[in-house]
């Protein structure tokens, strides 16, 4: 009987790298936790049409929207893992919303496993042009002045659009106001009408209305100016030491063959790195990583660091 076992096991081992070998043999789907026109669904789109004509096979997008990104998520980590359910997830449902819910219906870092950070893209820092300042420190000069008085809109309570403002009114000893709207041109047509007086929102929302001249980009989020937005300064550069970096990963199930996952991420990598792909992210304003699952953990472990004494200092609670 052990003899048998033992055979069965060696098969199974000895069949791992080969189902790697193989990968993919039949469709493949990636679930969106976000709608349809998310930048997460677009993301995912760009790579399905992008791996089914490197591979051959066919890939399909399908959205689970919910949740501040977690039912889709959750749907990832509750799939067969066999490579055949992956999944494009960001910041909150693989990292804040631990700090943020109560309960979650998985659990991100033993439920998912990680693939590659696909995209990072910045959010930028912006007020109406008519507000009357034009650099980080004058805006910081205004609100000071007058605590209580400026509203900030975000994207929802707990986002990264939320927690890059906290951040920034606790840096710089200012007090404002939080109204939450439901999508990125919501918070833009607020602040374009004067409903709120700052933002931080995804640089691809705000950039069209800076070039129209109806608002003005003071910094980006990231550690670094963006090679796609060169003459705005990062608000640490401001004065302000602020990092917000907004990002899309790629995951699959816990328990999916390493060779299996190992093989997605190779070919992730190559798809968005391509000069098509990189051309497409571009209009985005985002860039293509396609790092390996350490550096994906390293990224979520800083996000975690990073936003934890905001969040507590803050007293932000979803439930």
């Amino acid at each position: 009987m052990k003899r048998i076992a033992a055979t069965i096991l060696c098969a199974f081992f000895a069949a791992l790298p080969a189902a790697a070998q193989d990968w993919p043999t039949k469709t493949v789907k990636i679930v969106v936790p976000f709608g349809a026109g998310a930048t997460p669904d677009v993301i995912a789109r760009m790579i399905a049409d992008k791996l089914q004509q490197t591979l051959g096979q066919t890939f399909i997008v399908e959205n689970k929207p919910g949740a501040s990104g977690m039912t889709g998520t959750d749907a990832v980590a509750k799939a067969e893992p066999d490579g055949y359910t992956i999944g494009i997830s960001i910041g909150g449902p693989l990292a804040i919303n631990t700090l943020l819910f109560s309960k979650m219906p998985y659990d991100p870092f033993k439920d998912i496993a990680l693939i590659t950070v696909l995209t990072t893209q910045p959010s930028a820092l912006a007020v109406p042009a008519n507000l009357g300042v034009n650099s980080v420190a004058e805006l910081i000069a205004l609100i000071k002045k007058d605590p209580g008085k400026y509203n900030f809109g975000s994207i929802g309570n707990g986002s990264l659009s939320h927690l890059a403002m906290e951040a920034i009114a606790i840096k710089s000893g200012a007090k404002l106001v939080h109204i939450p709207y439901g999508s990125s041109p919501q918070a833009m047509t607020a602040v374009m009408r004067g409903d709120v007086q700052i933002v931080v929102m995804p640089a691809i929302s705000v950039l069209p209305h800076a070039q129209s001249g109806a608002v003005k980009m003071l910094a980006v989020t990231t550690a670094k100016r963006s090679a796609l937005l060169p003459d705005v300064p990062t608000l640490k550069e401001s004065g302000v030491d602020v990092e917000a970096d907004a990002w899309n990963g790629l995951i699959a199930p816990a328990g999916t063959p390493q060779p299996v996952l190992d093989k997605i991420q190779q070919a992730v990598a190559a798809a968005i790195n391509t000069p098509e792909l990189k051309e497409k992210f571009a209009t985005q304003i985002m860039e293509p990583v396609g790092n390996k699952p350490a550096q994906f953990k390293a990224q979520i472990d800083g996000d975690l660091q990073r936003w934890s004494p905001v969040i507590k200092e803050a007293g932000i609670k979803v439930n």
